[in-house]
């Protein structure tokens, strides 16, 4: 696929990691509810090896997800690693044996989850990590992140980490991280249903720092799933492809990171970024999170 197919180029700041719009984020390679193994590994080792021979080289993972199963998977099917292919992992988190997902940022839990990236993802460094702040039940919460953050730049310092990120934070996290290492991306939820990060987004492209959405058809009510249909079906796509084209179209910023177990939906996901959307198009979906609609013809 070529450059313009996956929605361009973007260079994350401060590094020397470019990569297309469109990646893959690969948390549905584990087994139901991102626990224990899949039931078909060798269709989630097909779907990586698809992306990359797509022109993917952007992959969003963690080593919670399994737990330690999709780094295992993404080793088997791309180790040893293209040349250009960027591995973007998080922390925060743990699944113990009941797979409930526990809160896991100690200096000492944080520095086990890397060792257990670079060992399971078979690397000496891990390109990027994210810490994941817990936050609320329904989106990032306020207070400080600075020790864990601190943890992470001194990993970095170490060695073992090439650069930080955030994800699930507030542009005042993001301040605070800021004053103690560089934050070269943002990953939160936001869709066109979910707009309450539009003046950060903003934000983070004027500091040249990619914002990367998770979710990007979570939580919509039937009215707007309706809505997002009605415009995918004339557009002959379906209502993930232009969620994902809208996405794109909203800030250069943004970069994409879905998932899937299927080569086909893989497929479906990648060509989303040759949806031409209209003003016309633009302004309808702009509507979702609104609860308004525009005249269509």
């Amino acid at each position: 696929m070529s450059e313009t197919i996956l929605g361009g180029r973007f260079t994350f700041p401060g590094t020397t990691f470019t990569v297309h719009r469109m990646g893959y984020g690969a948390m549905q390679l584990a087994g139901p509810g991102v626990f224990g193994p899949p039931k078909d590994p060798d269709g989630a080792v097909a779907v990586l090896r698809e992306a990359v021979a797509a022109g993917v080289n952007h992959i969003d993972t963690s080593d919670f997800y399994g737990p330690h199963i999709t780094n295992q998977i993404i080793r088997k099917a791309l180790h040893p690693y293209p040349a250009g292919l960027v591995i973007v992992s998080k922390l925060g988190a743990r699944r113990p044996e009941d797979g409930s997902w526990q809160r896991a940022d100690s200096p000492e839990e944080l520095t086990a989850g890397v060792h257990d990236n670079l060992r399971n993802l078979g690397i000496e460094a891990i390109d990027i990590v994210n810490y994941r702040a817990m936050g609320a039940v329904h989106g990032p919460a306020e207070g400080s992140i600075a020790a864990k953050v601190t943890v992470l730049a001194d990993l970095k310092r170490q060695g073992l980490i090439r650069h930080i990120g955030l994800s699930n934070v507030t542009a005042a996290q993001l301040a605070e991280a800021q004053a103690i290492t560089d934050v070269v991306c943002v990953q939160n939820n936001y869709n066109l249903a979910h707009r309450e990060d539009d003046a950060f987004i903003d934000d983070l492209a004027r500091q040249g720092i990619p914002y990367v959405p998770f979710f990007p058809l979570g939580g919509f009510t039937p009215l707007q799933s309706s809505t997002l249909s009605n415009v995918a079906d004339r557009l002959g796509s379906t209502p993930m492809q232009v969620a994902l084209a809208w996405l794109l179209h909203r800030s250069p910023n943004i970069l994409l990171i879905p998932g899937t177990s299927s080569v086909a939906h893989l497929r479906e996901n990648l060509a989303a970024s040759e949806l031409g959307l209209s003003a016309e198009v633009l302004a309808e979906l702009d509507g979702i999170a609104s609860g308004t609609v525009a005249a269509t013809h």
